[in-house]
């Protein structure tokens, strides 16, 4: 097990599947459980956050605007908050049904490229939440071929808590990273 800040940043260059889709994980973001005041398990455990405090290699998906999924992987020891958010994938196959499932993506580089457009893109739902990632149906995978990355570091995107800290990873220069 290593630290949830090692995990974004070792899920770089990861794949991830589901079903007919797949995509190359580009870029990350960190909560560091209750000490990170934008992290959703910062108030302990509830029963939406119970995934987080369990053990690692599961998925916490939720809902953000009343309409995105976002996928987060659990990083820490069960007991201890820690989660990745998933922000922006490279698609590697399935890109059709992508395209089908993200009619208004426009070209594949729009696809995946934030958190709710991957979930949609892949399928991935609230119906996911607590699956383990290392059995299915959706998987994180070492990628076929590692490659040293040019890793990138900023502020997280999108929050008001805790906002400073540089906790968001991406491969520098990629054309599928998310837009500010």
């Amino acid at each position: 097990m290593r630290p949830t800040i090692e995990v974004a940043r070792a899920l770089l260059g990861a794949i991830v599947i589901h079903g007919p889709t797949s995509g190359r994980i580009v870029e990350t973001e960190a909560y560091l459980g209750i000490g990170d005041g934008a992290a959703h398990s910062a108030r302990g455990i509830t029963p939406r956050t119970e995934v987080i405090f369990g053990p690692p290699g599961h998925a916490y998906v939720y809902l953000i605007y009343g309409m995105y999924d976002c996928l987060n992987l659990i990083a820490e020891p069960e007991g201890v908050a820690g989660g990745v958010l998933i922000r922006a994938l490279e698609p590697i196959d399935g890109i059709p049904l992508m395209q089908k499932r993200r009619p208004t993506a426009r070209g594949v580089e729009n696809l995946a490229n934030g958190p709710g457009k991957l979930t949609r893109a892949l399928g991935i739902g609230l119906q996911h939440n607590g699956v383990d990632v290392t059995r299915g149906p959706i998987l994180v995978c070492a990628p076929p071929q590692p490659e040293p990355l040019d890793i990138a570091v900023s502020r997280r995107i999108g929050i008001t808590q805790s906002a400073d800290l540089p906790l968001r990873f991406f491969i520098r220069d990629n054309r599928f990273v998310s837009k500010k």
